[in-house]
Order: structure tokens, then sequence, then C-alpha cells
């Protein structure tokens, strides 16, 4: 299936389905798997300073023949480094790790930490103006937090990443989203492997030929969602991209929407007490 990921785009251009490489630490594989899913033709990769992979993820992104400048790439800065002074320092590092000089989405990772909105972000309107970062992101953030955001930050909020999948479809946050003009971009949106063997996703899956991630990753599309699944293999990879030729109809849709679970797989002492 040759199909590139450019060509389901969102509304603001960014690619609506990235590579995540949570836990993909092993320098080495992480390397090939950015290049392999680049070559492929992803065009959105994911990463974060906690992951400990930015160098990698930026030795993947020099590996493959594609021009930075058609690759969105997103990093996040973690709830210790929130501080005004370590969000200027620690985003230059980052650059320098993932070898460029602009990412296109910076996020703050949780409204945990360091973070305090009237501090930290007016350091990211910094970054902005300087053109270090192109886009304002947060993620795990309440919409209370990104109303909170929206009133200090001169930049717009541009995207919430957050944990969605069939099984914690987080419906509260799709028609915030809606209403706001927000990027909502899940993570973990295989909910660790558990989508596969789900009476519901195998039976949509049987239907539509396909796998039950495929099937997952159609049906965050078919709600206006970008998905960022972790995957290391080429196989996996692979599996992941060709999802982007799934078109699920609304009985689809509504049969995995009627599956009315809400389990979270990620939930640190750290989220917020709104969760």
């Amino acid at each position: 299936m040759e199909q590139s990921a450019t060509s389901n785009p969102t509304a603001s251009g960014m690619p609506m389905l990235g590579l995540g490489t949570w836990q993909n630490d092993d320098h080495e594989q992480c390397v090939e798997s950015v290049r392999t899913a680049l070559e492929l033709g992803y065009r959105h990769v994911d990463t974060a300073q906690a992951y400990g992979n930015e160098a990698a993820v930026g030795e993947g992104i020099a590996a493959a023949e594609v021009d930075r400048e058609d690759i969105f790439l997103a990093t996040k800065l973690w709830i210790t480094k929130l501080d005004p002074d370590s969000v200027v320092s620690s985003t230059r590092e980052s650059l320098e790790k993932l070898g460029t000089d602009y990412v296109d989405l910076l996020y703050v990772h949780w409204p945990a930490g360091e973070y305090d909105p009237e501090a930290t972000l007016p350091a990211f309107d910094e970054l902005y103006d300087e053109g270090l970062i192109r886009n304002v992101g947060v993620s795990n953030f309440e919409p209370e937090h990104v109303d909170r955001a929206r009133e200090v930050l001169d930049a717009p909020v541009f995207a919430n990443q957050v944990e969605m999948h069939p099984f914690l479809p987080q419906a509260e946050l799709r028609a915030y989203a809606e209403e706001t003009d927000l990027e909502l971009v899940a993570y973990s949106p295989l909910a660790r492997g558990e989508v596969i063997g789900h009476p519901a996703l195998e039976a949509v899956a049987r239907k539509h030929d396909a796998s039950a991630p495929q099937v997952a990753l159609a049906w965050l599309r078919e709600n206006g969602v970008t998905a960022i699944p972790k995957a290391t293999s080429e196989a996996h990879i692979r599996d992941n991209y060709e999802s982007l030729g799934i078109s699920l109809d609304e009985g689809d849709v509504a049969q995995i929407d009627d599956i009315g679970l809400t389990n979270r797989v990620v939930n640190p002492d750290f989220a917020p007490e709104s969760w």
C-alpha cells in the first residue's frame, strides 16, 4: 500500500499518523525504526526528553532520505524542566540532540512538577518568537488546564497529547477540542497491545481484512484524532502505516464506540486530580 501519511493531514497540516518512540531506548533500534518509518512514508515523529532517545531520533531523521522540512517533529519538556530558565536551556539541549534548528511542536509533558502557567508559558512564547519552536503544545491537560494556558500564552495552544484508544475514548476532551479548534494527539493508541483480541475490534478487522491495531488507528482518525503508535519492528511500523488505507463506516465506528470502557494504561501519581 503506497500511501503517504502526508495525504492524511489535519486541517493544520499535521500528519494524522506519527511514529511514537516512548520506551524505544535502545539507541540503534531507535535510529533504525525512525529511519524505516520515514522511508516508508511517515512524516510525523514524536519523542520527549523523558524518553532518553532524542539523539537517536535525530540520527534516524538524518539517516532517512527525507528532507527535514517535510517532517513534523515533536518533543516534550519533562516536569523538572519547566521553570523559565530550564524551559529555554533544556529546549536548546533537545534541539542539539535532535540535530535540528527547530521543532515543529514542543509540549509541556504534564501539568505537574515545576509547571506554573504564569512562569512556564512565557518561556514557551520566547522560544516561539525566536523560531526555535513552531507550535506550542500541552500533554495530559484537562480542559481547565488548557483554558488557563490559553489565558497566559501569546502563541496559540496547538495540540493536546493524551492517552486515547477504543478503551479510553476521551469523549469530553474530543468535544472540547472540536469546540476550541485544538488538535488532539493520541498516545498509547493501541492500549499497549490490548486492542488485539478484543471481539468488537476483531470483528471490524475481519470485515476490512485488516488487523485490530489498524482498526483502532482508523477509529481515531475517523474521530479527527492524530495517533502516534510506538513501533520498533519494520512489520509493526508497516502494519500501523497501512491503517491509512482503511475507511470505517458509521456502523463500524458505532460498534467500537459501544465497547463502553474507560480504562487507562498510564496513570502516574502526579497526574491531574480531575482524572
